[in-house]
């Protein structure tokens, strides 16, 4: 792979869902267009979550590109929600099929992004010593791209294996007879923990706040469900579009409160029957209302303790500090079941927090743990972690880590004020995760490419979020989280995984389909809250 080009249209960072099809649309636009990509391949976050389990929590025929509907009919999804191995193929086959692999360096991290006020343009530097100038920088950096290792003392001295779910030996990792530790019950060590039980001799999992967790309900695809599926796309796409969360799914109109008890249990059976993340949105007022978000806790719990043998197990995984929902409700294949085994054992971290990590294993305060391996199932710096870790200087040599403290200040989740071309794709500001993403980067980046497209009809050099658009747009998403129940929770949606990270609900919870008429409206309207500055 020979240096990349010194002078460019865009500049795009990230070969994941967004940077692929970034690449793809905006060469379409007979843009040149350079991409860098820290992976040694295409697939971001599916590139590096290899961990045994890792799937994803929306049904693959959903989670998959809608702009070709060559594509949408040639690819065939194998089971209802496909693991890692399987989207990280479907994405290869999309460079592959589209030619984009060559417009990315790989292997190569970007450093820093400069804005030249005087040339209107950004010069992007990487680790391999590319220095290139752009008109316009697109960060497709992902929201769960940065992963976060705990600094627990010790750590270091640890003489056996130390595994981390967001960068998993691509190789795999064989626990077959060895003494596994898990730390964390977030969504990679609920899914990878009943897998690893069934290699392990013996698995301690370190529990430091239970999750909810809905049966994935997971099924192979038959041909005819397929053939079904491809015949119906169109309008599948349609609804998904219009949606609250990017999937052809509408929540039931009522309250959980004005439906009778038996109706009640009856439409909870029915969507923890169904699997997946929609049992969170079974109401329409399930993630607004406390009362009827109880109704729907008070089911999952009965739910969950009607698996595990043992009360005081039970009582220690069930979460009593959270709505359901409020931290992303995580989709599993068994994983109450496993404490079930005579070779797992929960550690409550709450009665006896880790101490240290010494030479042998996990020392907390009341307990000596003896461990050949460690699993960091801890997550992410997520949503900005990925840009606060690149040097990003904007007009006035403004660094946007530093501009961003208080908690990320964006409009519309794609422009940043000082930030000239500057664009963030399904970041802070917009519905980002808590959408289907993949739809949500197709919805950006089209609408980065318009945007472009428009610079470029009408002699303009320069687009820059206004200052008060990106403040009321941050005041909008704040009053809009406050009418529901995110903010009750400590999630990585706030940041509250990370040390020093300031707690702001960093998304729009207006829904995906709201948020795309909003965008609209902007466009629309000429790029309203953007200034946009004549070419000289």
């Amino acid at each position: 792979m020979g240096m990349a080009r010194k002078n460019v249209d865009v500049v795009v960072v990230g070969a994941g869902i967004a940077g692929l099809y970034a690449m793809h649309r905006l060469r379409g636009q007979g843009l040149s267009v350079q991409g860098f990509e820290a992976g040694s391949g295409v697939g971001g976050t599916w590139y590096f979550n290899r961990y045994p389990g890792a799937r994803c929590d929306v049904e693959s025929v959903d989670y998959s590109y809608s702009f070709d509907d060559a594509l949408q009919q040639e690819w065939d999804w194998s089971e209802r929600y496909a693991t890692q191995p399987e989207i990280l193929r479907y994405l290869e086959h999309v460079a592959d099929r589209f030619g984009l692999g060559d417009g990315f360096r790989f292997d190569t991290r970007v450093q820093s992004a400069t804005f030249d006020e005087d040339a209107s343009t950004w010069r992007v530097t990487t680790d391999q010593g590319d220095a290139v100038t752009a008109r316009f920088c697109v960060f497709a950096t992902g929201a769960l791209s940065t992963t976060n290792l705990p600094n627990v003392p010790g750590r270091d001295s640890f003489a056996g294996e130390i595994l981390h779910t967001g960068n998993w030996p691509h190789a795999g990792f064989d626990f077959s007879g060895k003494r596994v530790g898990v730390i964390g019950t977030g969504s990679s060590g609920i899914q990878s923990i009943p897998l690893i039980a069934e290699q392990a001799a013996e698995l301690k999992v370190f529990q430091r706040t239970p999750n909810f967790s809905v049966p994935a309900c997971n099924r192979p695809l038959d041909e005819a469900t397929r053939s079904e599926q491809k015949a119906g796309y169109a309008e599948r796409r349609r609804k998904s579009f219009l949606s609250g969360g990017g999937s052809p799914f509408v929540p039931n109109p009522l309250s959980a409160l004005e439906v009778s008890a038996a109706e009640r249990e009856a439409e909870f059976e029915h969507y923890w029957e169904r699997g997946g993340v929609l049992f969170g949105k079974t109401f329409a007022d399930q993630m607004s209302s406390l009362e009827a978000n109880d109704l729907a806790r008070d089911f999952a719990e009965r739910k969950i303790r009607a698996v595990i043998e043992d009360p005081a197990i039970a009582d220690a995984l069930v979460p009593t500090d959270h709505p359901i929902g409020t931290k992303r409700i995580v989709t599993d294949s068994g994983y109450f079941q496993t404490y079930n085994r005579d070779n797992v054992t929960l550690v409550d971290l709450r009665a006896a927090p880790i101490a240290a990590i010494d030479e042998t294993g996990i020392q907390t305060t009341d307990a000596h743990y003896e461990l050949d391996a460690i699993v960091f199932a801890t997550g992410f710096d997520a949503i900005t972690g990925s840009l606060d870790r690149i040097d990003i200087r904007g007009r006035g040599g403004a660094l946007l880590r530093e501009e961003w403290t208080a908690g990320p200040q964006t409009y519309l989740g794609i422009g940043v004020p000082g930030f000239p071309n500057l664009f963030t794709v399904t970041g802070p500001g917009s519905p980002g995760v808590l959408a289907n993403m993949v739809l949500a980067s197709e919805q950006h980046v089209d609408w980065i490419g318009a945007l472009i497209a428009h610079l470029d009809a009408n002699g303009l050099a320069t687009a820059e979020a206004a200052a008060d658009a990106a403040a009321e747009w941050m005041a909008q998403c704040g009053e809009l989280a406050a009418k529901t129940l995110f903010p009750q929770a400590n999630s990585w949606y706030l940041g509250a995984n990370i040390e020093g990270k300031p707690r702001v609900f960093m998304l729009y919870a207006g829904g995906f389909g709201n948020y795309g008429r909003q965008i609209a409206e902007v466009a629309a309207a000429g790029y309203k809250g953007f200034e946009l500055v004549p070419a000289r």
